[in-house]
């Protein structure tokens, strides 16, 4: 399949993609039978021949989880489609060196604002869609879950973009629901009002009604039930309220447990039949209006959303039926996305497309209405995952590696111990026949060397030896097995083993939390030298001195693969730079719902720079730079002061030179650099 690139023309700086459109192999082409035995093409290939731009986009799934809006282009750079397959393209690699150049240090952030204008449309788009195909005799209201990112200006990016389908939002929390009060302004847009409430968070919902806004509380727990009743006849406003049901429905994968009797929010149907006895007592039974249920985010299987919809319609009519003025129905988040490609329902993936979807929820709900001759109601959806992932691409540089030793020491003499000749003699006579059991044999020895060493019988020199000839003997075994069809249970661990640690400059916890949290799997991948073969296998450590501060599962055609395929640093000519290596820049893709607003602060690593970009004709324009955290601003949070902070150093430099531990030069010295690590950024520096 063939990609088209539209290409706007551009400034002298501006990352425009050029090149002509690329074409990438069939996801189809790389299955395999044995999940986790797969192997990436022989390393050194014979005779040997230019890696493709193709092979790279087969290797990384761009095209199952990228597209319409990333792909390669010619030079071997990421490109990003930010309208989808109606516009330009910009080269990815091009603009972080442009961003550079403005004193925007990585890890960078990058929003796209047309990708998330293109999503929204494409959800309309999709319900208009089946909404038509069935005749169905209402209209689709979608909303954004507030908590999927809470950013300013991504959520005024939304609520501009939405505009023209009347897109609401959605508030689970009282400080959100102020975020929604106060940057939605689309008249007909729904407020969907969610989570925990208490009587200032009912009363300010129902007088945003006084302000044109229309907002539904949704009654979570038995007791809102009272409070929504006494803040309608204390106001003297009728308040439009929702039911959120436990559906018996079950859900899927990390999020199932949204669902059932013991889910953490909704109520029973019993619950349900005595609220709406509340009402009706209070003559307030024309207030219920909504109902909702939520089966859990990240839904892989179509199934699923099938069965609540079902059940979830089916209540609906039987509220109607029982004199609830019902008018939506919300059927909340779930709709997911294809982190890795595989378009299954592994729990990074989903088996369907959002036109599937919306056409389920379409006819599932005409159907119940049709056969109880309910009038159909306005269709709500609560997306947010769907709309915001694809929209930022975390972009971080790589410091450095660590690498398995595997050179082969010199031959090994008479007088040497018995268990370095031993390793030298498999390491010689490991062929495509013995491999297996050469690493056997190699494993047996080196566990010899640490024993005999542990009782004194051999050098620390020797033991090195050892060491380095048997990572001699993994290395020429590993090579050998990439070329095999299937690989033996036994060795299946041997390239994670042999992986180099690349060291990059991020924080797991501050940019990638649900990598640590949940295992989530995000693609990851360069986004630059993609015209050349991978020849390493890594995983990458992050900057916290933590030991779960990495990230060591990547997305593959099924399941996962536990070491990502990287290109080799290449050493810097200039023997002079304080960095050794060329600038190696990987990106995080789809992570745009979630990671920022639930990243913490571990080892005091802040928020990372941020820039909004858009396309114009000329070629992109950045919107918003949103400079990244401080040192001085994290020590804030923990509670400290910078002036006294510096006090104190000053104080104690004072203290050393009259003691006369210290030069006056190196007192200068040491508050400069002090006061100026202060200002900083609190990742590393690549320049």
């Amino acid at each position: 399949m063939t990609k088209p690139s539209i290409v706007a023309a551009t400034e002298s700086d501006s990352p425009v993609d050029s090149s002509s459109a690329v074409s990438a192999v069939s996801p189809s082409s790389q299955k395999a039978d044995n999940r986790g035995s797969r192997k990436p093409e022989s390393a050194q290939p014979e005779p040997k021949r230019r890696w493709t731009i193709e092979e790279s986009e087969a290797l990384y799934r761009i095209q199952g989880w990228g597209e319409p809006y990333f792909s390669i282009n010619a030079a071997g750079h990421i490109t990003v489609s930010p309208q989808g397959d109606r516009g330009g393209s910009l080269d990815l690699y091009q603009l972080v060196n442009a961003l550079k150049q403005r004193n925007l240090a990585l890890p960078l952030l990058i929003r796209f604002s047309d990708i998330l204008e293109d999503r929204i449309e494409r959800l309309n788009a999709c319900f208009a869609k089946a909404i038509a195909r069935y005749n169905y005799p209402g209209v689709y209201r979608g909303v954004f879950p507030t908590k999927c990112n809470q950013q300013r200006h991504l959520i005024e990016d939304l609520v501009r973009f939405g505009k023209p389908h009347q897109f609401g939002l959605e508030a689970g929390s009282k400080p959100e629901l102020m975020i929604a009060l106060a940057t939605l302004d689309t008249p007909g847009a729904l407020l969907i009002c969610n989570g925990y409430k208490d009587r200032e968070y009912i009363e300010t919902a129902t007088l945003a009604q006084r302000l044109g806004q229309t907002p539904i509380i949704v009654l979570e727990q038995v007791e809102e039930v009272a409070l929504a009743i006494e803040a309608g006849k204390k106001l003297g406003i009728k308040p439009i309220l929702g039911i959120r049901a436990k559906l018996s429905a079950k859900g899927i994968g990390r999020w199932g447990t949204s669902a059932g009797d013991r889910a953490k929010f909704g109520l029973t149907i019993p619950e349900i039949i005595a609220a709406m006895e509340q009402l009706r007592a209070a003559d307030m039974l024309d207030c219920l209006q909504l109902l909702h249920y939520h089966i859990g985010s990240q839904i892989s299987a179509i199934n699923v959303i099938k069965e609540a919809i079902r059940e979830a319609s089916q209540i609906y009519v039987e509220l109607a039926r029982l004199g609830a003025n019902m008018k939506y129905l919300d059927v909340g988040g779930g709709l997911g996305v294809d982190y890795d490609g595989s378009k299954t329902n592994f729990y990074a993936s989903k088996n369907y497309s959002m036109q599937n979807y919306a056409n389920d929820v379409v006819a599932e709900v005409k159907e119940a209405c049709e056969e109880r001759d309910i009038p159909a109601p306005t269709l709500v959806s609560e997306s947010g995952r769907a709309i915001a992932s694809h929209q930022s691409v975390l972009v971080f540089d790589v410091l450095g590696t660590s690498d398995v030793q595997a050179e082969l020491p010199e031959p090994p003499q008479d007088k040497d111990p018995l268990v370095i000749r031993n390793l030298y003699e498999t390491y010689q006579s490991i062929t495509v026949e013995n491999y297996q059991e050469a690493y056997h044999d190699a494993t047996q020895f080196k566990e010899e060397a640490v024993s005999i060493f542990g009782f004194g019988y051999l050098s620390l020199t020797d033991r090195a030896r050892a060491e380095r000839l048997y990572w001699a003997c993994c290395a020429k075994i590993l090579g050998i097995a990439r070329q095999q069809e299937y690989v033996p249970d036994d060795l299946e661990d041997l390239e994670k083993i042999m992986a180099s640690i690349y060291y990059v400059n991020l924080s797991v916890f501050q940019s990638a939390p649900d990598s640590w949290a949940i295992d989530q799997l995000f693609p990851i991948l360069p986004i630059h030298r993609l015209d050349e073969e991978p020849t390493q296998r890594g995983t990458l450590a992050d900057l916290t001195c933590d030991s779960d501060g990495k990230i060591d599962q990547f997305i593959d055609l099924r399941d996962v693969k536990y070491v990502l395929e990287l290109h080799p640093l290449k050493p810097k000519a200039d023997e002079s730079s304080a960095h050794a290596y060329e600038p190696y820049y990987l990106g995080m893709f789809l992570n745009g719902a979630y990671q920022e607003i639930m990243g913490n602060l571990h080892n005091l690593f802040g928020d990372t720079n941020a820039v909004h970009i858009t396309l114009t004709p000329k070629g992109y324009q950045i919107e918003h730079v949103v400079k990244g955290d401080t040192m001085t601003e994290v020590l804030g949070y923990v509670q400290y002061d910078s002036e006294d902070l510096i006090e104190n150093i000053r104080r104690r430099s004072e203290q050393a030179l009259q003691e006369n531990r210290i030069t006056l030069q190196e007192a200068q010295l040491l508050l400069q650099n002090y006061e100026r690590s202060l200002s900083r950024y609190t990742y590393l520096s690549s320049s």
